[in-house]
């Protein structure tokens, strides 16, 4: 079968690399890829938005399948179309990935089915976003109603502070439209898990656990990125949290999806906060987080492409989602600067180290091919993941192997999974 994959970064190598091995397919494209997707796929200059162009590349090239990795298309309505046009697509259709698209919608969901959350209000008006913020309590935290590249969340520990994010986010819309709504919600404290799952519409079932660092730098400092690095499963992700998410978390989102004639079927993403109260939902995402794709999907038994087509055909029941029995750590290589400026086109050296080693990998997320080779190309340049018999041995491998590549301006954090010795 063929597979055309929507996506550019380190998430959308790593589903290629997974759908690579599925005897099933025989040719995979990628719109419009990365160069390292390019040493699997055969990469085409489309745009992830541009939906008329994929849909008639998908019919064009007679698609058996595609995957859409990304937010915006899949909130954006990319699913609608290319079902519309009779082509089989694994992901949420425009009116479920709302889950993600507005968090207004999902704190509001989850307060009508009483699924565990911080306690919040939804603001269209600054004037009362502001008003409120005089009688609440902080730290506080700030959220843009819309996609925001994962940086539309401010913590804010005094009203000043809290004053000036409703400005920066309503009236000087530094998240764009993503900040025409606004959702003003409590602190909550605790540890962070996040939980990729797959839904067929009614069934779901769950991915191993994880756990990203969103901070640039080292002891979680420095600004939101889109994420430095994960490791799977997280120590603090129990069984015991595991029974009361499946009880009163998982299954109840997609029950709550299906009650509001938003059936769901893909891959939801449970951001979790372990608190003192229990397990609480801090977002949905209707996707394969990244870079936690980069340290799941490796470890994942079962053939992507089977999964996926069960999702579709609301089968998933009848899967029996296996994976192994190890960790894996993945540490993102960025540019030195990110996320606010950096210098791009160094060449990068190393990268054939990886070829033939089984429990070592690369994705590439931000990385052009040029005539020298291949150069950095963005903020976060590549993801090195190793996986381990424990998430100590798995965390060792993956430094040792940051160390198999170079590039002027090469900027990592030393303390992914560093938490893995508390645990």
């Amino acid at each position: 079968m063929k597979v055309l994959i929507v996506g550019s970064g380190g998430r959308e190598h790593a589903i290629a690399h997974s759908v690579a091995k599925s005897e099933k397919v025989d040719k995979i494209y990628c719109a419009p890829g990365n160069a390292g997707i390019g040493e699997i796929a055969e990469c085409v200059a489309i745009g992830a938005m541009e939906f008329d162009k994929i849909v008639d590349f998908a019919k064009t090239k007679d698609i058996d399948l595609v995957i859409v990795g990304m937010d915006d298309p899949l909130v954006g309505g990319l699913v609608d179309e290319l079902e519309n046009a009779g082509i089989r697509t694994f992901g949420p259709r425009k009116n479920a990935a709302i889950l993600e698209g507005s968090k207004a919608f999902s704190k509001d969901l989850m307060k009508k089915y009483n699924i565990p959350t911080a306690a919040y209000e939804n603001f269209d008006d600054p004037n009362k976003a502001l008003e409120y913020l005089e009688t609440a309590k902080f730290p506080i935290v700030l959220k843009a109603d819309g996609l925001a590249l994962g940086k539309g969340v401010l913590i804010c520990n005094t009203l000043e502070e809290a004053k000036d994010g409703v400005k920066s986010i309503m009236l000087d819309k530094k998240f764009g439209t993503a900040g025409n709504q606004m959702v003003i919600e409590e602190f909550m404290t605790g540890r962070e898990v996040s939980v990729l799952s797959f839904v067929d519409g009614k069934t779901i079932k769950i991915m191993s656990s994880a756990q990203d660092h969103k901070r640039a730098k080292d002891g979680d400092e420095g600004l939101n990125t889109g994420g430095m690095g994960t490791f799977s499963p997280s120590p603090f992700y129990t069984k015991e949290v595991d029974e009361f998410c499946k009880k009163y978390i998982y299954q109840a989102t997609v029950d709550a999806m299906a009650a509001e004639g938003r059936e769901f079927k893909g891959v939801i993403f449970f951001g979790l906060m372990l608190t003192e109260d229990g397990p609480k939902v801090l977002e949905y995402n209707a996707r394969f987080g990244d870079p936690e794709a980069q340290v799941v999907l490796p470890r994942m038994k079962n053939d992507l492409i089977e999964v996926a087509e069960a999702c579709i055909d609301g089968t998933l029941d009848q899967v029996d989602l296996q994976f192994e029995d190890n960790a894996a750590v993945c540490v993102v290589l960025a540019s030195d600067g990110y996320p606010v400026s950096y210098e791009k086109g160094f060449v990068i050296k190393g990268l054939e180290n990886f070829d033939d080693k089984d429990d070592y990998y690369v994705f590439h997320a931000g990385t052009k091919k040029t005539d020298d080779g291949f150069v950095t190309n963005g903020g976060r340049v590549l993801g090195v993941t190793a996986k381990g018999k424990d998430l100590k041995d798995a965390r060792k491998k993956a430094y040792e192997a940051t160390e198999w590549i170079d590039f002027d301006n090469k900027y990592m954090r030393h303390d992914i999974g560093k938490a893995i010795d508390e645990a």
